[in-house]
């Protein structure tokens, strides 16, 4: 499987060199292209997971599952052990939240910026999210703003699944460490870039991931930045920026 030997070489390659490659090397990393989460990275966040949340699992249910995985629940894996019926039914429900959510998209201060700053250095710009196809497309349309590929929730595994970002790599015929993962979440986005051998980034505007429930995750992003606006200097002084 190209996927699975492209994560394991990866991985591999991630695991003895992570911890000091960039403080250790001696010239600057390539990095060819940048692949973004879109809710809560691109677009300010305003689907209520909560509540999601809870109407899908009901509220017992919920505080049963939160009580074990208080960095979060991973919704859509829970579902795909569902019967088919059941599926469906959460499936319409969570596209509820996200079609009243599709009313209130705006973009994320600072990301035309910096999506502007990376084309100017003609590098590639990608992007995965769990969020449903129309999200994306409106996206692009509303903001005049096109990532290619762009991968919604229909490609399948999703994050934190390595497979999207193996994917990209592969039809960009980039290394995985030559990428770089930006997002919002540390279950999803930065483990699927880790999963990977991708560096990551997190974007942490509220320091929720200051908590010590979260010092022990399988895998912490490369760097962290409080805004968009913080991201473009990290590449530019940690990489080499090549097309």
């Amino acid at each position: 499987n190209y996927l699975l030997d492209r994560c394991h070489c990866s991985l591999r390659q991630r695991l003895s060199s992570s911890s000091h490659r960039m403080a250790h090397s001696a010239t600057k990393t390539c990095l060819r292209g940048v692949v973004f989460d879109m809710d809560g990275t691109l677009t300010v966040p305003v689907i209520d997971f909560v509540s999601m949340h809870k109407a899908v699992l009901g509220d017992d249910e919920y505080h049963r599952i939160k009580a074990s995985n208080p960095a979060g629940i991973d919704i859509l894996k829970l579902i795909d052990h569902w019967p088919s019926h059941q599926q469906r039914r959460a499936y319409d429900t969570i596209a509820r939240f996200e079609q009243d959510a599709l009313d209130k998209l705006q973009i994320m201060p600072g990301a035309a910026e910096l999506c502007n700053v990376i084309d100017s250095k003609k590098m590639r710009r990608g992007l995965i999210t769990r969020n449903m196809k129309p999200a994306v497309d409106l996206f692009h349309q509303r903001f005049g703003i096109t990532f290619s590929p762009a991968l919604s929730r229909e490609f399948r595994p999703y994050k934190p699944d390595p497979a999207p970002l193996l994917h990209i790599c592969s039809l960009w015929d980039v290394q995985p460490n030559e990428v770089i993962m930006v997002g919002d979440s540390l279950k999803d986005d930065v483990a699927c870039g880790g999963r990977a051998g991708a560096y990551t980034c997190l974007l942490d505007q509220t320091g929720r991931y200051n908590s010590p429930e979260y010092a022990n995750v399988d895998f912490k992003p490369d760097f962290k930045v409080t805004s968009l606006a913080e991201v473009y200097s990290i590449l530019e002084r940690n990489f080499e920026l090549s097309p």
